[in-house]
């Protein structure tokens, strides 16, 4: 008898759970709840490109009438998203969002609605060092939706935009245009580069341009020898500065513009005007007229004036880019972009030779020997 009484709890214990799990199945089987593994989707943000997401209203029997649902957004779930994930997260701002698809049906018959689709974009802007989060929920007249299914979150966290850059040290790329036209007799023109230097000391380090006619690039003979300077066909720009010095093994985005019909001149780092002025040339041209007038990528005039360091986002334009579009765009910028005449993003480690031309213009660039490539993870947080 002590026995018996001694298996009795357990019993009770195995039959109490015994009955939980067949009512959780009774209630599972006579409710919707959305439908997926888990219940929160995380992207990682990495340029401003739209995306569109979508969500189904499922039941576990096939559906004895037409059953309709509505998702939409729940802001006043942030709460409980940040409690029970650990959170910091902010709500998604209502711009960067909308509801193509709301309204879902289960049709008799059915286990599975149509989708209910949400899109999202200018996620770009958002700020870097915070997690978005929009949570979702989905109510339904014609069925209940079990209280642990019904909720969604849609999570947004930004990533790496860069991952691989190239090694320029002792090496170049040369670019023959296939759009000789869009670098001829340019009014306007912006170029722009995200660089590493790891050493400076030779007498010149080149960015890119042309020798003797328009180019960027890194000292000269009585010049700081990290300071940046326009070596054009009409005289150099700016002036020696050795406040205006770039640092050595730290990633810096360097960028300059000429407006010819106003002959003024610009020189920005990291987003930031460092130098303004004119020259006194008139239009530019780029496309290169001899073998030792190419222009060229990490390298002019001899192979002496290489670039020591990495590189990535190179790019030319025919207009002039403002210093807020220069700002904005350090990391990524739509190849479509107006202006926009050679981008060479320096992110393909599988290419070695050829860096593509992302515009889609075919102004691609050939390395002068295989291309080394290094791993980062940028913008560095």
């Amino acid at each position: 008898m002590k026995k018996l009484f001694k298996y009795v709890p357990v019993l009770a214990a195995a039959l109490l759970m015994a009955a939980c799990q067949n009512n959780d199945e009774v209630d599972f089987a006579s409710k919707a709840f959305i439908d997926g593994k888990t219940f929160t989707s995380e992207t990682i943000i990495k340029d401003a490109s739209t995306l569109v997401k979508s969500l189904k209203l499922s039941t576990s029997r096939p559906a004895e009438k037409d059953l309709k649902a509505t998702f939409a957004p729940a802001p006043q779930l942030l709460e409980t998203y940040n409690k029970a994930y650990y959170s910091n997260a902010v709500l998604l701002p209502d711009t960067c969002y909308k509801v193509i698809v709301g309204e879902v049906k289960i049709n008799q018959g059915s286990v599975k609605s149509n989708e209910a689709q949400f899109e999202f974009s200018k996620l770009g802007g958002l700020d870097r060092s915070t997690t978005y989060v929009l949570p979702v929920t989905v109510d339904c007249n014609d069925i209940d939706v079990l209280q642990s299914a019904k909720n969604y979150y849609f999570v947004f966290r930004a990533g790496a935009l860069i991952n691989v850059v190239a090694d320029m040290s002792k090496n170049y790329l040369q670019v023959d245009w296939k759009t000789p036209d869009l670098v001829t007799d340019m009014h306007q023109i912006t170029m722009e580069a995200l660089i590493y230097p790891r050493e400076f000391g030779k007498l010149i380090s080149t960015i890119m341009g042309i020798e003797g006619n328009f180019l960027m690039r890194i000292g000269d003979a009585g010049f700081p020898d990290n300071q940046i300077q326009i070596a054009t066909r009409s005289g150099n720009f700016p002036d020696y500065d050795s406040n205006k010095g770039l640092l050595t093994k730290r990633w810096q985005h360097v960028a300059m513009t000429y407006n010819a019909d106003t002959r003024e001149v610009k020189v920005y780092v990291n987003g930031m005007l460092q130098s303004h002025g004119t020259l006194r040339m008139g239009t530019v041209t780029i496309k290169g007229d001899s073998p030792d007038r190419m222009f060229l990528i990490g390298k002019s005039y001899d192979d002496a004036r290489w670039f020591e360091g990495n590189m990535s986002e190179v790019r030319v334009w025919n207009v002039v880019r403002t210093q807020e579009e220069i700002a904005g765009h350090i990391y990524s910028v739509d190849p479509k972009t107006p202006g926009l005449v050679g981008y060479w993003k320096m992110d393909d480690s599988s290419s070695p030779n050829i860096v593509k031309d992302a515009t889609g213009n075919g102004n691609d660039a050939k390395a002068d020997k295989p291309l080394p490539w290094h791993n980062v993870s940028l913008p560095e947080k």
